[in-house]
């Protein structure tokens, strides 16, 4: 089914740029040896603009894309929305018993918003914890249903290259004047004059090895884990029912997952949890408590601590993961520090919250350029470092800091930050905003970027949860939530801020 997506639309709608003339040269405009005036010129077509009469490419039907494809709505920029999943929020469908520590306020696009308040759309309590599952029924899929959205959502369609129509990296002469073209995974060809990627990082885990490199034995132990914010209380819940699991990372979602464990072990008391962590101290997970603005996140990393010194939890620090080798009696998981010293734990079941990754690979033509630490952009990554900042001390961004080398291609929500553990929902918002409006040429707009976050207590609403329901952090875990996942009884959500 290798076919180019653009003929097709120019051949149902009969015209390109409201002339019918214009589309029998349409093919020449793109020519990708010429430029666009020269593209104009033999087309004999003085509304065809090789650039402009392409739609904008939206890669990921996530918050953060749905944030982008409302703007370019309101914008009336033509876009094309492609989702690899099957449905709008897939990413986030795997993490939906987790409640944002994020109030609803901070959950939601202002155009989005716009769009949805014109349609009678009720708009959610503003100071209720959502959980992922609410984030996707009562805001995504509405959303993605208003037909100047749905008409142009493509459910299923992953992106497996992007390029420049006859370009590769090297060429330059021109470069500029061609559209890209996105090779999707139905065989298809899509030209875009511009592509905006909020695919997220969900389907890209860190490996459990310490150093960034798989432990030996990863691979042939996987039945053994489990990535980011299973649902213990729910779904997955025989797999730790009575059985010893490790916990590795010391993130949000980390201390959800440690949260519902302790709350599994009311109903199978034989249930032991151990946490390891790479640092000395667990601080920086146990957060801000009341300091925090979100109070949610704060009442998080205090209950894991109660937790820790009442010895429900066991916290093994220093622990650098190494080796696995199953063993008979589950998993033998072996730590070796920098020094050469080794500690050693035997499980049934390991939880790898280590965090995610970008991927890079579908724009490996286009000319990025990333930062060596981060594998963001450079502009991007000093207002983002993690040795440098929390979640609320990141600074307001826009385009100029996420343009690339590559004219026309944004990385934006979660991607955008790479291996940066603190990105927020609304800070997903506002990039899709600032890009929108310069595609739109409003770069006044563009560059008015403003953005308030909440602090988290900790530079490194008194909302209830009910009881046993799991909370989380709602940042890039799915594309820029403000939330990640975790357990609490009665104080808090863990999904709600900063990667989740």
């Amino acid at each position: 089914m290798d076919r180019d997506l653009n003929t097709e639309a120019q051949a149902a709608d009969g015209a390109c740029c409201g002339v019918s003339s214009c589309c029998g040269s349409n093919e020449q405009a793109l020519d990708p040896a010429k430029t666009v005036e020269q593209a104009k010129s033999d087309a004999g077509c003085g509304c065809l603009n090789a650039e402009e009469s392409l739609p904008v490419a939206v890669i990921g039907a996530g918050p953060v894309g749905l944030a982008a494809a409302a703007q370019l709505a309101e914008r009336d920029l033509d876009f094309v929305l492609l989702e690899a999943g099957d449905q709008v929020g897939a990413s986030i469908s795997e993490w939906a018993h987790v409640r944002l520590f994020s109030p609803w306020r901070y959950d939601t696009d202002p155009a989005g918003r716009r769009l949805l308040e014109a349609t009678g759309w009720a708009v959610p309590d503003l100071d209720r914890l959502p959980t992922g599952r609410d984030l996707i029924e009562s805001y995504l899929r509405p959303l993605a249903a208003l037909p100047q959205i749905a008409s142009r959502l493509r459910l299923g369609v992953g992106v497996e290259a992007i390029t420049r129509n006859g370009y590769d990296r090297l060429r330059s002469s021109g470069r500029d004047d061609v559209p890209f073209l996105l090779r999707l995974s139905t065989g298809e060809e899509l030209r875009a004059r511009a592509v905006i990627d909020a695919s997220g990082t969900w389907t890209k885990p860190n490996v459990l090895g310490a150093a960034g490199l798989p432990a030996y034995g990863e691979a042939g132990a996987a039945d053994r884990i489990t990535h980011a914010l299973p649902d213990v209380l729910g779904a997955d819940r025989k797999r730790f029912a009575g059985k010893h699991t490790l916990v590795v990372g010391a993130g949000h979602s980390a201390a959800t997952t440690l949260l519902a464990l302790a709350e599994l072990t009311q109903d199978a008391p034989d249930t032991r949890i151990t946490w390891a962590i790479r640092g000395a101290s667990a601080a920086r997970t146990y957060g801000g408590g009341d300091a925090d603005q979100l109070p949610a996140r704060g009442a998080l990393g205090a209950r894991v601590r109660d937790l820790v010194e009442t010895g429900r939890i066991t916290l093994v620090s220093g622990f650098f993961t190494h080796t696995l080798k199953p063993t008979a009696d589950g998993v033998e998981v072996i730590s070796r520090d920098p020094a050469g010293t080794e500690q050693t734990l035997v499980v049934d079941e390991i939880v790898g919250a280590t965090g995610f990754r970008p991927d890079h690979t579908i724009a490996s033509e286009l000319r990025l350029q990333l930062d060596p630490l981060l594998g963001t952009t450079p502009a991007l990554a000093p207002l983002i470092d993690p040795n440098q900042h929390s979640c609320g001390t990141v600074p307001p961004h826009g385009v100029d800091e996420l343009t690339h080398p590559e004219n026309g291609y944004y990385a934006i929500g979660v991607k955008s930050y790479g291996r940066a553990p603190t990105f927020l929902l609304a800070t997903g918002y506002e990039q899709a905003r600032s890009v929108v409006a310069a595609l739109a040429g409003d770069w006044d707009a563009a560059r008015n970027v403003e953005l308030e976050l909440p602090e988290t207590g900790v530079c490194s609403s008194n909302n209830l949860a009910p009881a046993g329901t799991p909370a989380g952090l709602a940042t890039g875990i799915s594309g820029g939530l403000l939330a990640q996942p975790l357990v609490l009884t009665e104080a808090s959500t863990s999904t709600g801020g900063c990667c989740g």
